[in-house]
């Protein structure tokens, strides 16, 4: 299982990462193990995806990468129908 996530980080702006190891990924990215976020915590999971392969979630990274924040916000309140959203 592969994972698309989205991280709140403490400067108001969202990261967007994939994985296939959620758990383990949150883990490093609290501990500043990822150089991105490190200099941004506390960061907060705020939203994940669940696919199949690695070239979906890539996919769909790199997708909601290229959105605004205003439509990332849109995609972590109402959702998706592949999702798991944290509320």
């Amino acid at each position: 299982m592969y994972y698309t996530y989205i991280l709140f980080c403490n400067n108001n702006l969202f990261y967007t990462g994939f994985t296939n190891k959620l758990k383990i990924r949150l883990q490093q990215h609290q501990r500043a193990e990822v150089k991105y976020t490190s200099n941004l915590l506390p960061i907060k999971l705020v939203y994940y995806e669940k696919y199949q392969t690695k070239k979906k979630a890539i996919q769909r990274e790199k997708q909601i990468k290229g959105w605004l924040k205003q439509k990332k916000i849109n995609l972590i309140k109402f959702g998706h129908p592949n999702k798991t959203k944290l509320t």
